[in-house]
C-alpha cells in the first residue's frame, strides 16, 4: 500500500463523487505507468491523513500545521492536506498559493477549463450572480476581460466563499481596483463557507451578489436548485485556474514523471501539463 496521499477536493460535490473517483483512477493509473507509487484512492477526511507525530514542520524546522490526528476526523481541512509531507497530488487554489502555500509545495500542472463557459485552457473566470430579475443576464466575454456592472452592484450585499479564495473574492477585488473601485462598492461583505453556499444565500435573499468560479457554476446548474433562481450579471477576468500541487519534498524525478503523465492525458478535457 502506498504511503503517499492524493486528493481532488475543490469540485468534489457529493453528487459527483463517482466522477471525481474516476478522474483519480485515470490519473493514478497514468502515474503508476510512470513508476510512481500512487495511492489507490483519494482522501476526503482528516481521519484519512497519515499521522505526523509532533506536527508538520517546514524545511527550516518551524511548525506549520498540527498532527492531523489532532483534527476532527470526519471534517476535512484542505490547508492541512496541502501541507502534509506525504502529499503526492492534489488541487489547490492560487489564493492560498499567493498567501504562502507556494513556499511549501511544488506546482505539477494545471487543469483545462475549456468545457466551461468562462474558461479557456488553463484560465478560468468567475460568474457574478444575482437573483433573477435584478439584472440582465450576460455571457462570458470572448476576450476574457472583466465585465463588471458597477452601477448594478453598487450598494449591494456581497457574499464570498472564503477570504483566501481567488475565484470568490481576490479576483473580483483586483478587477474592481483596475476599474477604480474596491470592495467598498458593496454595502456589506460576508463569508458563506463555499461557492454552493454563496449561491443559496443569494437565491434566498440573504445576500445580493456572489462570484462563483465557472466550474462550480456548472456544477450548480446540474445539482443545486437555487441556481435556477439566480442569473449571471457579470464576469471577472480570466486567470490561471486551480493548480495541481505536490509536497515540496517530492523528488524532482517524481515531479517530472507526473508532468509527463499529465502530458500523456492532455487529450482529456480536464488535464494539461504545466508550461
Amino acid at each position: 500500500m502506498s504511503e503517499l496521499i492524493a486528493a481532488l477536493p475543490m469540485y468534489d460535490w457529493p453528487e459527483v463523487r463517482g466522477e471525481v473517483d474516476a478522474q483519480w483512477t485515470s490519473l493514478r493509473d497514468a502515474f503508476r505507468r510512470k513508476g510512481i507509487d500512487a495511492p489507490q484512492s483519494i482522501v476526503r477526511r482528516n481521519g484519512d491523513l497519515p499521522v505526523v507525530p509532533g506536527g508538520i514542520h517546514e524545511a527550516q524546522g518551524g511548525l506549520i500545521a498540527p498532527d492531523p490526528a489532532t483534527l476532527p476526523p470526519d471534517e476535512f481541512d484542505s490547508h492541512k492536506l496541502w501541507l502534509h509531507p506525504a502529499l503526492l497530488f492534489a488541487q489547490a487554489c492560487w489564493g492560498p498559493m499567493e498567501l504562502g502555500l507556494s513556499r511549501h509545495v511544488q506546482v505539477v500542472g494545471q487543469p483545462s477549463y475549456d468545457a466551461y463557459a468562462g474558461g479557456q485552457g488553463e484560465l478560468y473566470s468567475s460568474a457574478l450572480v444575482m437573483r433573477a430579475g435584478e439584472g440582465p443576464e450576460v455571457r462570458s466575454p470572448a476576450d476574457g476581460k472583466a465585465l463588471l456592472p458597477l452601477d448594478l452592484i453598487r450598494g449591494r450585499r456581497f457574499t464570498f466563499n472564503s477570504l483566501d479564495s481567488m475565484s470568490g473574492i481576490i479576483a473580483l477585488t483586483r478587477d474592481l481596483e483596475a476599474a477604480g473601485e474596491n470592495l467598498d462598492i458593496f454595502s456589506s461583505s460576508g463569508e458563506s463557507g463555499g461557492h454552493r453556499d454563496s449561491i443559496v444565500a443569494v437565491a434566498e435573499g440573504r445576500a445580493d451578489i456572489a462570484a462563483i468560479d465557472c466550474e462550480s457554476w456548472a456544477l450548480a446548474q446540474r445539482f443545486e436548485p437555487a441556481a435556477g433562481k439566480v442569473v449571471i450579471v457579470g464576469w471577472t477576468a480570466r486567470r490561471k485556474g486551480l493548480p495541481y500541487i505536490t509536497a515540496r519534498t517530492t523528488p524532482e524525478k517524481t515531479v517530472r514523471s507526473m508532468r509527463e503523465a499529465l502530458a500523456g492525458l492532455a487529450e482529456q478535457p480536464r488535464i494539461q501539463r504545466v508550461g
